[in-house]
């Protein structure tokens, strides 16, 4: 008999529960749980990165954005959706490979220099060559994919649809994660130099880090561009980025739930503070702040903390009896 985790448990059922969580909520509240599905996909690859090999990235939106463009071209040029979101994928693969070199000589907030300089780049592409991208005034009528003959142009069919590739995604990193490589990734994070010497190609799986965390990120701009409809270059800036690293780090890095939990904070919480008026974005800083100076290893983090503290008690209360 296979026992499931808690992890896989839980996306299971939230994948279940988001399926049919949203049928009376109206588009706008719809498009707001799709738009937190797609920002978990892009903050589960940037974990992997993070969290797992301990690399730290700033240009997570900028494959985002390479993503959601490359499929909102494809599609407008009636390449199917299905094929631009594998190409938007191998993409920011090959894209994540040729970044991840700089990975091998330096590391951390030498890394995070490299990585800035690469959205830079990426968004300046995207915001001057207008011959391709549009420049600012974007690329609107991006069409939605369809499925068995059907297209997905309603906002719940098309939540449904993210429900389930997020799903797949999701299930697809916890395999890597629990699989040797997701070994490898985390005595990578640990120690490289122990790692090295326990036959670990820390060249090779530096890369591969890189390249699986990039291609999430493309995966998650393929569904991006037809949620939205309509993309210019403002939402891959570098601040998008660095509001992608907060994320990873206030859910918890490391953690398979850490992502949808980070990206729930993110895109959820400032829109159910909206009632404060002008002083949400200082709510919401607020209570990311308080957070990670109450645990650094994010909110994930602090309620394993709190569950080992909790069995801890309860193991010292049941050998006490036996000392006396």
């Amino acid at each position: 008999m296979i026992r499931l985790d808690g992890a896989l448990a839980t996306l299971v059922v939230g994948a279940v529960a988001l399926w049919f969580l949203p049928a009376n909520w109206g588009a706008y509240g719809t498009y707001v749980l799709s738009l937190w599905l797609v920002t978990s996909i892009a903050a589960m690859g940037l974990n992997l990165t993070l969290g797992y090999a301990g690399q730290v990235s700033l240009a997570q939106a900028a494959f985002v954005g390479i993503g959601a463009y490359v499929t909102a071209l494809l599609t407008k040029a009636g390449v199917p959706w299905w094929a631009a979101f594998a190409l938007s994928g191998l993409a920011c693969f090959v894209v994540g490979v040729l970044l991840g070199f700089p990975a091998l000589r330096v590391q951390h907030h030498y890394l995070a220099f490299v990585t800035l300089a690469f959205a830079t780049f990426v968004w300046l592409v995207l915001r001057n060559e207008q011959w391709l991208t549009g420049g600012t005034f974007g690329l609107s009528n991006i069409p939605r994919p369809t499925l068995f003959g059907e297209r997905l142009d309603r906002a719940l069919p098309f939540h449904r649809f993210v429900v389930a590739i997020t799903l797949v995604l999701a299930l697809a990193m916890w395999w890597l994660v629990r699989s040797p490589w997701g070994r490898a990734f985390q005595a990578l994070r640990e120690n490289p130099v122990r790692a090295a010497s326990l036959g670990v190609d820390v060249r090779a799986y530096t890369l591969l880090a890189f390249a699986i965390g990039s291609a999430y990120g493309g995966f998650a701009g393929a569904l991006y561009a037809p949620l939205v409809e309509f993309i210019d270059p403002a939402p891959f800036t570098l601040g998008a980025s660095l509001m992608m690293l907060l994320t990873v780090i206030v859910g918890g890095p490391g953690y398979v739930l850490g992502p949808f939990l980070g990206a729930l904070l993110a895109i959820a919480l400032p829109e159910w503070l909206r009632f404060t008026g002008g002083l949400y974005l200082i709510v919401f800083a607020a209570v990311v702040m308080a957070l990670l100076v109450v645990c650094p290893q994010g909110f994930l983090g602090l309620l394993d903390r709190m569950g080992r503290a909790l069995l801890r008690r309860a193991e010292a209360r049941r050998t006490e009896p036996r000392r006396a």
